[in-house]
């Protein structure tokens, strides 16, 4: 029973040993990661960027309203045009559910580009860290110094200016996450006159409490510790994922290098330790893959400009897989990946189903009940005669005029519903309509009956509800 294990250990020697060696900071130590451009770096500017929709579609105006507004109250959500209510809920589970495939998809593809490249914390934090680098320095040795440095009045205005960086940050993030649910300008105008929602100040205290805690002091924590992302997505990965990761054949035995001094013994490694100074979480890739790597890429930016300087081709360390690294295969093409083409299956079903939503919308909601209790009434004529409840949701951002008739029946007359109506946006309009049939136009049992409305005022459309009408057998 005991041998087993033991030779699955000696197997994998290696993997132990490589595993024992990380070093996982768990707050004891302040990361302060060494700034340097690159690529990766460009790169990562430009995945930032995106979160400047975050910060200014709220102000973007359309037709005299707020173009995009998630409106709780009157549970709408308006985008430009489209109005989407309740009833079109379907789309946005197809919608979350096309993002959360897509981040598996991705995942598995590249590792934690999200993480590296998109991710709030990760965003807000690099932030507020080139703060605090600008004022206090970017290296640990630095901000040792200024630490460590006499209280004086210059000293006191870069403390003070860097918190009140950092607490503008976080309140503009609190107040922007409340101007998605109402009026953007409004809502400024409300907040500097204290006049405000309620929800408003409970928003912004939990968001600016959250960003400038997690940005500003917890930092990578929140991505070791906090974050259930990143102990999901290590079962993402494959052999075929490619990361940032060491070439450990080409780099070792690593060893420091003199200037001008040339070693065929030893690898291309000079062990400058670079590529741990600019890593955000603070590890050493060379240590192998390790959950503290967000797949940022920096320590390639890093390693690049060391090896440009001792004239050593690119690449020690790249993005590569485990695979390609063993020297078992190249990478695996993504269409023989059988993992990622059920992702893309999935991906393509909920973007057509979202596709088919926006493209069928309608101006309007209809809906016919037919009363069950009782099924008809017989009047004193002989007539027989059914009871509807017609309820008509205005789905658009105007009023619109409307009138109902019945078709299908030969002989059904409707009464109730004889005359124009207006229905205001976002309003459901219900009346109770009752349709008779003459005694010698009855047809026994259940015969077919379609209400339609139509538009006077408005976008006209096809608007049309198809019930049934009972008659005794």
């Amino acid at each position: 029973m005991t041998e087993q294990p033991i030779h699955f250990m000696e197997k994998n020697t290696d993997i132990y040993e490589e595993m024992a060696d990380w070093d996982v900071n768990a707050g004891g130590e302040k990361v302060v990661a060494k700034r340097m451009s690159g690529r990766y770096r460009n790169l990562k500017w430009f995945g930032m960027s995106v979160w400047l929709i975050y910060f200014l579609v709220p102000y973007v105006r359309w037709k005299g309203e707020q173009a995009v507004l998630l409106d709780i109250p009157n549970r709408q959500f308006r985008f430009f045009e489209l109005t989407i209510f309740p009833q079109d809920i379907w789309m946005l589970s197809l919608t979350l559910l096309f993002f959360a495939i897509l981040l598996a998809a991705v995942t598995s593809v590249a590792g934690r580009v999200f993480c590296g490249y998109f991710c709030f914390q990760t965003v807000w934090t690099d932030i507020y860290t080139w703060i605090e680098g600008k004022l206090e320095g970017d290296t640990p040795q630095k901000q040792l110094r200024f630490k460590q440095a006499p209280l004086s009045a210059k000293k006191v205005l870069k403390k003070v200016s860097k918190h009140s960086l950092w607490m503008a940050i976080a309140l503009l993030t609190g107040l922007t996450f409340s101007a998605w649910f109402t009026d953007a300008f409004g809502l400024w105008r409300d907040v500097f006159s204290l006049q405000a929602h309620a929800a408003v100040w409970v928003v912004m205290a939990v968001f600016t409490t959250f960003t400038y805690v997690f940005a500003g002091f917890m930092r990578e924590q929140v991505c070791f510790w906090l974050c259930p992302y990143a102990r999901l997505q290590g079962v993402m990965y494959d052999v075929n994922t490619v990361l940032p990761a060491y070439d450990a054949e080409r780099g070792e035995p690593r060893g420091k290098l003199k200037k001008g001094q040339t070693d065929p013994t030893r690898g291309s490694c000079i062990d400058c330790k670079l590529c741990v100074n600019v890593c955000p979480t603070g590890i050493d890739i060379r240590k192998g893959q390790q959950e503290g790597c967000i797949t940022c890429g920096l320590c390639i930016d890093a390693c690049d400009s060391v090896m440009d300087k001792i004239n050593e081709p690119r690449g020690l360390i790249r993005y590569a897989s485990y695979a390609e690294l063993q020297g078992r295969s190249q990478t695996q093409p993504i269409y023989k990946r059988p993992r990622v083409l059920i992702y893309a299956f999935i991906l393509l079903l909920s973007l057509s189903g979202i596709g088919y939503g926006f493209m069928t919308l309608s101006p309007t909601d209809f809906r016919v009940t037919p009363d069950r209790q009782p099924l008809f009434v017989r009047l004193s004529d002989g007539s027989i005669q059914n009871r509807y409840t017609l309820k008509l949701l205005n789905q658009e951002n105007r009023p619109i005029e409307v009138r109902y008739l019945v078709e299908g029946l030969d002989g059904a007359t409707v009464y109730g519903i004889d005359e124009t109506y207006t229905i205001l946006p976002a309003k459901v309009q219900t009346l109770t309509a009752l349709v008779k049939v003459p005694e010698d136009q009855l047809q026994p049992g259940i015969s077919p009956l379609t209400f339609k409305v139509e538009v006077l005022e408005g976008t006209q459309a096809d608007i049309r509800y198809d019930t049934i009408f009972i008659a005794p057998e």
